[in-house]
């Protein structure tokens, strides 16, 4: 059974939880203020696509193959990024509501997270290796047992999390966000003069 293939195609402004999204593979396309909120884009394979300013809540993305696509300014509420096909996943996200996502176990090494809120977003056993969190805010995101070495919370905020629990070696935090990772212990950190 051949599959559609969509190569360098540009889609705007569509309703795709209106008129539906047809099954197969995307390479080098580009979708502009779509909205996918909802659809079941199970097995579909995006190969260097950008989606920009999209609605992508609550989308299905059971072995979706999300091979260095990017996320600019989207919605992607409520989204489980670990059920995603393992081979060559990468993605990255500028500008993003990831709330309530979840990247359960998930290999995304060298990831860039920028100008993006990940409020209860699970990195639970999750390796982000070298990856990027810049201007990000963490509030209530998990991180248990997860692989967090070389990565950048520099200029992230509201995160917490337990160093002990953690891998963190070389990992980079700036003075005013070191409290996030001592909240466990229930301590109050205060600039000296203060």
């Amino acid at each position: 059974m051949s599959r559609d293939c969509f190569f360098e195609k540009m889609f705007e402004k569509t309703d795709f939880s209106a008129v539906g999204f047809a099954s197969g593979d995307y390479e080098n396309c580009v979708f502009n203020n779509c909205n996918f909120s909802g659809i079941d884009l199970s097995a579909i394979k995006f190969t260097e696509s950008v989606f920009n300013s999209c609605n992508l809540s609550m989308v299905k993305l059971t072995k979706t193959a999300l091979q260095d696509v990017k996320f600019k300014e989207c919605k992607l509420l409520g989204l489980h990024f670990e059920n995603c096909n393992d081979f060559l996943f990468s993605i990255d996200f500028d500008g993003c509501n990831l709330n309530f996502s979840s990247f359960y176990k998930k290999n995304i090494k060298k990831t860039h997270f920028k100008n993006c809120t990940l409020q209860e977003t699970d990195f639970t056993e999750t390796d982000l290796t070298g990856s990027v969190f810049d201007n990000c805010d963490l509030a209530r995101a998990t991180f248990d047992h997860t692989i967090l070495e070389q990565v950048d919370f520099r200029t992230s905020y509201n995160y917490s999390i337990d160093p002990e629990m953690n891998r963190m070696k070389k990992a980079k935090f700036s003075l005013a966000g070191i409290s996030g990772l001592l909240d466990k212990y229930d301590i109050d950190v205060e600039q000296a003069g203060n």
